[in-house]
């Protein structure tokens, strides 16, 4: 499904006749979990952006760390959409199967799924004719829906019949994209 995904993505950019850009997160990708995007124009000031950040650490230290995050986003720059400040708005999706930070150093690890919608603020700067800096921060509201089980044995740690809920305010989007213009 990954694949289908991903070359979907690159066929539709292939296509595509507006400034189209890849980036890669160069903060989380040193952090050894990979944040790539695609970003189109879709306007004079507008583009639309779709960014995956995966995880995918089965166990760090015997504590689940996996998780991915899909998210589309709608951008609209003050200026010019390859250089200045822009806004933008998302809603999207994640799958996990993690620790939360307030359960670190329990046995207890969650299992679920969530969405999230929120704000992105950022500014794109231009290198040269084809490279960018694309430095962002965002957050919102972040809702999961998970089980939760003990690392020892794999039971459930919470009664919740289905899903247990968990909903907060937080910021979970950030760092600097270096973006590289395709046409």
């Amino acid at each position: 499904m990954k694949k289908i995904i991903f070359l979907a993505i690159v066929l539709f950019t292939l296509q595509s006749q507006s400034q189209t850009y890849v980036k890669v997160n160069a903060f989380t990708t040193l952090l050894t979990v990979p944040n790539v995007a695609i970003e189109t124009t879709i306007g004079e000031k507008s583009t639309l952006n779709f960014d995956v950040l995966a995880s995918f650490w089965k166990s760090v230290n015997g504590k689940p760390r996996e998780f991915y995050t899909f998210t589309p986003e709608y951008r609209y720059h003050f200026k010019a959409i390859d250089n200045g400040f822009y806004v933008g708005g998302h809603i999207g999706a994640s799958l996990f199967n993690f620790q939360k930070w307030n359960y670190l150093n329990t046995d207890y690890y969650e299992k679920g799924f969530g969405y999230f919608a929120g704000v992105t603020v950022g500014y794109k700067a231009k290198i040269n004719d084809k490279f960018y800096l694309d430095c962002f921060l965002g957050g919102g509201w972040n809702q999961g829906f998970y089980k939760g089980y003990h690392i020892s044995d794999g039971s459930r740690y919470e009664t919740a019949k289905n899903y247990n809920k968990s909903g907060e305010w937080l910021p979970y989007r950030g760092g600097v994209m270096i973006s590289y213009k395709l046409n």
